[in-house]
Protein backbone atom coordinates (compact mmCIF):
# COMPACT_ATOMS: atom_id res chain seq x y z
CA UNK A 1 0.00 0.00 0.00
CA UNK A 2 2.61 2.49 -1.06
CA UNK A 3 0.08 5.25 -1.68
CA UNK A 4 -0.67 5.39 2.04
CA UNK A 5 1.89 6.82 4.45
CA UNK A 6 3.97 4.70 6.76
CA UNK A 7 2.17 4.01 10.04
CA UNK A 8 -1.21 4.76 8.50
CA UNK A 9 -4.34 4.34 10.60
CA UNK A 10 -7.33 2.45 9.21
CA UNK A 11 -10.98 2.10 10.14
CA UNK A 12 -13.47 -0.46 8.80
CA UNK A 13 -17.21 -0.11 9.39
CA UNK A 14 -19.36 -3.19 8.91
CA UNK A 15 -16.43 -5.26 10.14
CA UNK A 16 -18.53 -8.26 11.16
CA UNK A 17 -19.51 -9.04 7.56
CA UNK A 18 -17.52 -11.24 5.20
CA UNK A 19 -15.73 -8.48 3.30
CA UNK A 20 -15.33 -6.18 6.29
CA UNK A 21 -13.81 -8.91 8.46
CA UNK A 22 -11.44 -9.92 5.66
CA UNK A 23 -10.32 -6.31 5.25
CA UNK A 24 -9.61 -6.02 8.97
CA UNK A 25 -7.44 -9.15 8.90
CA UNK A 26 -5.61 -7.95 5.80
CA UNK A 27 -4.89 -4.59 7.42
CA UNK A 28 -3.71 -6.23 10.65
CA UNK A 29 -1.21 -8.19 8.59
CA UNK A 30 0.22 -5.09 6.90
CA UNK A 31 3.38 -4.03 8.73
CA UNK A 32 2.88 -0.46 7.55
CA UNK A 33 -0.56 -0.18 9.17
CA UNK A 34 -0.12 1.28 12.65
CA UNK A 35 -3.67 0.48 13.78
CA UNK A 36 -7.02 -0.70 12.50
CA UNK A 37 -10.33 -0.04 14.20
CA UNK A 38 -13.19 -2.46 13.47
CA UNK A 39 -16.75 -1.24 14.00
CA UNK A 40 -20.03 -3.15 13.89
CA UNK A 41 -23.18 -3.51 15.96
CA UNK A 42 -21.47 -5.49 18.73
CA UNK A 43 -17.99 -3.92 18.74
CA UNK A 44 -16.78 -2.07 21.88
CA UNK A 45 -17.48 1.16 20.00
CA UNK A 46 -20.77 0.07 18.46
CA UNK A 47 -22.34 1.42 15.30
CA UNK A 48 -25.81 0.49 14.08
CA UNK A 49 -27.42 2.10 11.05
CA UNK A 50 -30.83 1.38 12.58
CA UNK A 51 -29.94 3.92 15.29
CA UNK A 52 -28.85 7.28 13.91
CA UNK A 53 -27.32 8.48 17.18
CA UNK A 54 -24.88 5.55 17.23
CA UNK A 55 -23.13 6.89 14.11
CA UNK A 56 -22.35 10.27 15.63
CA UNK A 57 -21.44 8.65 18.94
CA UNK A 58 -19.02 6.21 17.29
CA UNK A 59 -17.30 9.00 15.39
CA UNK A 60 -16.89 11.07 18.53
CA UNK A 61 -15.49 8.07 20.42
CA UNK A 62 -12.80 7.56 17.77
CA UNK A 63 -11.80 11.18 17.40
CA UNK A 64 -8.94 10.79 19.86
CA UNK A 65 -7.36 7.88 17.95
CA UNK A 66 -7.54 9.61 14.57
CA UNK A 67 -7.03 11.11 12.15
CA UNK A 68 -7.45 8.13 9.83
CA UNK A 69 -5.76 7.62 6.48
CA UNK A 70 -8.16 4.91 5.35
CA UNK A 71 -11.87 4.52 6.16
CA UNK A 72 -13.96 1.81 4.50
CA UNK A 73 -17.68 1.30 4.93
CA UNK A 74 -18.31 -2.38 4.15
CA UNK A 75 -21.85 -2.62 5.51
CA UNK A 76 -24.61 -3.52 3.08
CA UNK A 77 -28.00 -5.21 2.76
CA UNK A 78 -29.42 -7.21 -0.15
CA UNK A 79 -31.81 -9.59 1.59
CA UNK A 80 -33.09 -10.26 5.10
CA UNK A 81 -35.12 -12.86 6.95
CA UNK A 82 -38.35 -11.32 5.68
CA UNK A 83 -37.50 -10.52 2.08
CA UNK A 84 -35.42 -11.21 -1.03
CA UNK A 85 -34.59 -8.81 -3.91
CA UNK A 86 -37.68 -7.88 -5.90
CA UNK A 87 -38.09 -9.47 -9.33
CA UNK A 88 -40.99 -7.30 -10.49
CA UNK A 89 -42.91 -4.13 -9.62
CA UNK A 90 -45.55 -6.21 -7.90
CA UNK A 91 -43.00 -7.23 -5.27
CA UNK A 92 -42.30 -3.69 -4.08
CA UNK A 93 -43.09 -2.84 -0.48
CA UNK A 94 -42.51 0.26 1.62
CA UNK A 95 -40.97 -1.75 4.49
CA UNK A 96 -38.38 -3.48 2.31
CA UNK A 97 -37.39 -0.25 0.59
CA UNK A 98 -36.99 1.56 3.91
CA UNK A 99 -34.84 -1.18 5.43
CA UNK A 100 -32.66 -1.46 2.33
CA UNK A 101 -32.14 2.29 2.04
CA UNK A 102 -31.42 2.63 5.76
CA UNK A 103 -28.45 0.27 5.52
CA UNK A 104 -27.22 1.02 2.00
CA UNK A 105 -27.86 4.77 1.74
CA UNK A 106 -28.98 6.59 4.89
CA UNK A 107 -26.39 5.04 7.19
CA UNK A 108 -23.46 5.63 4.81
CA UNK A 109 -24.63 9.21 4.24
CA UNK A 110 -24.40 9.87 7.98
CA UNK A 111 -21.04 8.10 8.07
CA UNK A 112 -19.86 10.72 5.60
CA UNK A 113 -21.27 13.48 7.76
CA UNK A 114 -19.69 12.32 11.00
CA UNK A 115 -16.55 10.46 9.90
CA UNK A 116 -15.25 12.67 7.08
CA UNK A 117 -13.88 15.15 9.67
CA UNK A 118 -11.75 12.27 11.01
CA UNK A 119 -9.89 11.89 7.70
CA UNK A 120 -6.26 12.95 7.57
CA UNK A 121 -6.16 16.28 5.77
CA UNK A 122 -3.01 15.56 3.76
CA UNK A 123 -3.60 12.05 2.40
CA UNK A 124 -6.58 9.82 3.06
CA UNK A 125 -9.07 7.54 1.34
CA UNK A 126 -12.70 6.96 2.25
CA UNK A 127 -14.47 4.17 0.37
CA UNK A 128 -18.08 2.97 0.38
CA UNK A 129 -18.90 -0.48 -0.94
CA UNK A 130 -21.47 0.00 -3.66
CA UNK A 131 -22.46 -2.43 -6.43
CA UNK A 132 -22.33 -2.52 -10.20
CA UNK A 133 -26.07 -3.18 -10.24
CA UNK A 134 -26.43 0.33 -8.80
CA UNK A 135 -25.17 1.75 -12.09
CA UNK A 136 -28.06 3.29 -14.03
CA UNK A 137 -26.06 3.23 -17.24
CA UNK A 138 -25.23 -0.46 -16.86
CA UNK A 139 -28.75 -1.65 -15.95
CA UNK A 140 -29.79 -4.12 -18.66
CA UNK A 141 -31.65 -6.79 -16.70
CA UNK A 142 -33.97 -4.86 -14.39
CA UNK A 143 -35.26 -6.29 -11.10
CA UNK A 144 -33.72 -5.87 -7.65
CA UNK A 145 -35.46 -2.50 -7.33
CA UNK A 146 -34.63 -1.56 -3.74
CA UNK A 147 -31.01 -2.72 -3.88
CA UNK A 148 -30.29 -1.08 -7.23
CA UNK A 149 -31.95 2.19 -6.21
CA UNK A 150 -30.26 2.31 -2.78
CA UNK A 151 -26.82 1.83 -4.34
CA UNK A 152 -27.53 4.39 -7.07
CA UNK A 153 -28.51 6.85 -4.34
CA UNK A 154 -25.35 6.00 -2.40
CA UNK A 155 -23.30 6.71 -5.51
CA UNK A 156 -24.85 10.17 -5.82
CA UNK A 157 -24.16 10.94 -2.17
CA UNK A 158 -20.52 9.84 -2.56
CA UNK A 159 -20.09 11.94 -5.72
CA UNK A 160 -21.67 15.01 -4.09
CA UNK A 161 -19.61 14.65 -0.92
CA UNK A 162 -16.42 14.30 -2.96
CA UNK A 163 -17.10 17.68 -4.58
CA UNK A 164 -17.60 19.35 -1.21
CA UNK A 165 -14.56 17.72 0.41
CA UNK A 166 -12.34 18.70 -2.52
CA UNK A 167 -12.88 22.31 -1.48
CA UNK A 168 -12.21 21.94 2.24
CA UNK A 169 -10.06 18.79 2.48
CA UNK A 170 -8.30 18.45 -0.90
CA UNK A 171 -6.08 15.57 0.24
CA UNK A 172 -9.08 13.33 0.92
CA UNK A 173 -10.27 10.85 -1.70
CA UNK A 174 -13.88 9.62 -1.56
CA UNK A 175 -15.03 6.80 -3.83
CA UNK A 176 -17.78 4.26 -4.36
CA UNK A 177 -16.39 0.75 -4.90
CA UNK A 178 -17.85 -2.34 -6.55
CA UNK A 179 -16.48 -5.47 -4.84
CA UNK A 180 -17.57 -7.92 -7.52
CA UNK A 181 -19.17 -11.23 -6.58
CA UNK A 182 -17.73 -12.44 -3.29
CA UNK A 183 -18.53 -15.62 -1.38
CA UNK A 184 -20.31 -14.05 1.60
CA UNK A 185 -23.65 -14.34 3.33
CA UNK A 186 -24.98 -11.56 1.09
CA UNK A 187 -24.28 -13.41 -2.18
CA UNK A 188 -24.80 -17.04 -1.12
CA UNK A 189 -28.49 -17.24 -2.13
CA UNK A 190 -27.38 -16.19 -5.63
CA UNK A 191 -24.70 -18.85 -6.19
CA UNK A 192 -22.07 -16.75 -4.47
CA UNK A 193 -20.29 -19.84 -3.17
CA UNK A 194 -19.93 -21.16 -6.73
CA UNK A 195 -19.19 -18.01 -8.71
CA UNK A 196 -17.80 -15.66 -6.06
CA UNK A 197 -14.21 -15.05 -4.98
CA UNK A 198 -13.12 -15.77 -1.40
CA UNK A 199 -13.48 -12.70 0.80
CA UNK A 200 -9.75 -12.69 1.61
CA UNK A 201 -8.91 -12.33 -2.08
CA UNK A 202 -11.56 -9.67 -2.67
CA UNK A 203 -10.34 -7.67 0.34
CA UNK A 204 -6.76 -7.74 -0.90
CA UNK A 205 -7.79 -6.64 -4.40
CA UNK A 206 -9.91 -3.75 -3.14
CA UNK A 207 -7.33 -2.51 -0.66
CA UNK A 208 -4.67 -2.54 -3.39
CA UNK A 209 -6.90 -0.43 -5.64
CA UNK A 210 -7.72 2.02 -2.86
CA UNK A 211 -4.04 2.43 -2.07
CA UNK A 212 -3.33 3.31 -5.71
CA UNK A 213 -5.81 6.19 -5.93
CA UNK A 214 -4.91 9.87 -6.11
CA UNK A 215 -6.99 13.00 -5.40
CA UNK A 216 -8.03 13.20 -9.07
CA UNK A 217 -9.88 9.90 -8.55
CA UNK A 218 -12.10 11.32 -5.82
CA UNK A 219 -15.78 11.12 -6.70
CA UNK A 220 -15.37 8.08 -8.96
CA UNK A 221 -17.11 4.71 -9.09
CA UNK A 222 -14.37 2.10 -9.21
CA UNK A 223 -14.36 -1.70 -9.33
CA UNK A 224 -12.19 -4.12 -7.36
CA UNK A 225 -9.86 -4.45 -10.38
CA UNK A 226 -9.45 -0.70 -10.86
CA UNK A 227 -11.98 -0.39 -13.71
CA UNK A 228 -14.02 2.82 -13.71
CA UNK A 229 -17.75 2.10 -13.86
CA UNK A 230 -20.53 4.23 -15.41
CA UNK A 231 -22.92 5.98 -13.07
Amino acid sequence: MLALPDDYRALVLGASGGIGAAMVERLKGDSRCASVEALHRRSPVAIDFDHEDSIASAAESLRAVGPFHLIVNAAGLLHASGFMPEKKLGDLSYAQMLETFRVNTFGPALVLRHFAPLLDADRSVMAFLSAKVGSIGDNRLGGWYSYRASKAALNMIVKTAAIELARIRPGAIVVAMHPGTVDTRLSRPFRGAQIGRPAVIAAAEMLDVLASLSPKDSGSFVAYDGTRLPW
